[in-house]
């Protein structure tokens, strides 16, 4: 047996490595019958006997689960301490108002000065504004009341012919049942009342935790986003300090339009309502004033509740006239305000806007509701910012 000199490589079958066209056609025949070319059978993994669709909706299923498992713990923990992340948002909103405004007296004043002034300024505003409602339902109560009972009066007539056909005094019997039940369920009424006094001091508390934050958000904002940003490993903070500006830029314009738009709405349903004569005009104004945050639901739900006081005071005629006004203000919110003052802000479909307040609204109620839109608004930006970012790379 000759002995092969060192660095040599052993030998090798006749026709192995050589390229041979019927070598290699044996070797895939082999192979197909689950054998190697020399007889041992060939070991495939559990993996190729499942099939490839299969595998790839397993390897999405648990990455879906993981990203549900976070998104349920935030939402988890957020609903633990909703007060905090209700005053920071509250915060955040002062910030996207009031931040110009300090910006503007710095340039006169220090800047600790100018923050002082927007913020005193702005609840001394806030304060004067309740303060106007409430004298003016204060003084118009009177009549108010004597119009609502005049107005049912003649309402009962009507109803009472087709195609309602109420039996009569259907509406005294309906009020003396209210009276009856609020008689009978005082006591619960109270406990409620009572409860409601605690929530007001919860609501007080966040009041003063959003006023503590936006102070420094409007002073020192961009620094505290510097020395976030400087947490992140060097490797993502490009990116953490893009997507940032991104969601800031796009809070900050819809926090601008949907103030915009709320108070076109409110100055056009004060004048028109004033005009028709409706009692209550400057407190339905402001409360279409605040309804409009909700975007798609809050405005009808405001008009609805100008149309039943338009009706018990004024008639039916004046009620058909706001309820032609509901139909010009929607409008000219969803062609005109929406368009030009949000558009460049939030770039999202109507059918988006309206599944994100429905959601928001079964998670968290009305605050869900005013949250939702530019949550999503915020996220989107967000990935639209990363995606350039990545393709500019």
């Amino acid at each position: 047996m000759t002995r092969r000199s060192a660095g040599q490589p052993a030998s090798r079958p006749a026709g192995a490595g050589t390229g041979d066209p019927r070598t290699r056609v044996a070797a895939r025949r082999a192979r197909a019958r689950g054998r190697h070319p020399g007889g041992r059978p060939v070991l495939r993994p559990y993996t190729s006997s499942v099939s490839p669709v299969l595998r790839t909706a397993s390897e999405y299923a648990w990455r879906l689960l993981v990203v549900g498992a976070v998104v349920y713990t935030v939402f988890m923990v957020l609903g633990r301490f909703h007060e905090v992340g209700v005053a920071v948002f509250l915060g955040l909103v002062a910030t996207a108002l009031l931040r110009p405004v300090a910006d503007l007296l710095a340039r006169w004043i220090p800047r600790s000065l100018a923050v002082a002034c927007a913020l005193v300024g702005s609840i001394v505003l806030g304060l004067g504004a309740l303060a106007f409602v409430g004298e003016t339902v204060a003084a118009e109560w009177s009549s108010l009341v004597a119009e609502f009972r005049a107005g049912l009066d003649r309402l009962e007539p009507l109803l009472e012919r087709p195609p309602l056909r109420l039996s009569p005094h259907a509406l005294t019997d309906l009020r003396d049942r209210i009276g009856s039940y609020l008689s009978s369920h005082r006591a619960t009424l109270l406990s409620t009342a009572v409860s409601g006094a605690g929530r007001l001091v919860e609501a007080l508390t966040v009041v003063a935790l959003s006023l503590f934050c936006s102070v420094f958000f409007i002073h020192s904002g961009d620094r505290h986003w510097r020395w976030l940003c400087s947490q992140f490993p060097q490797t993502v903070q490009g990116r953490v300090s893009v997507a940032g500006r991104a969601a800031w830029r796009t809070f900050t314009g819809y926090t601008h339009g949907i103030v915009l738009v709320a108070a076109t709405n409110a100055v056009l349903v004060g004048v028109a309502l004033y005009v028709l004569g409706v009692p209550l005009a400057v407190p339905l104004a402001l409360l279409e004033f605040f309804a409009a945050f909700v975007p798609l639901i809050g405005s009808p739900v405001a008009l609805a509740v100008a149309v039943v006081v338009a009706l018990a005071a004024k008639g039916p005629l004046v009620a058909a006239l706001v309820v032609a006004l509901i139909v010009i203000i929607g409008q000219i919110e969803g062609h005109v305000l929406h368009p030009m003052l949000m558009s460049w802000a939030v770039q999202l479909h109507p059918v988006v806007v309206a599944l994100s307040v429905v959601a928001g609204a079964i998670a968290a109620g009305v605050l869900g509701a005013v949250v939702a839109v530019p949550l999503v608004s915020v996220v989107w930006a967000v990935r639209q910012s990363l995606r350039s970012l990545e393709a500019g790379l």
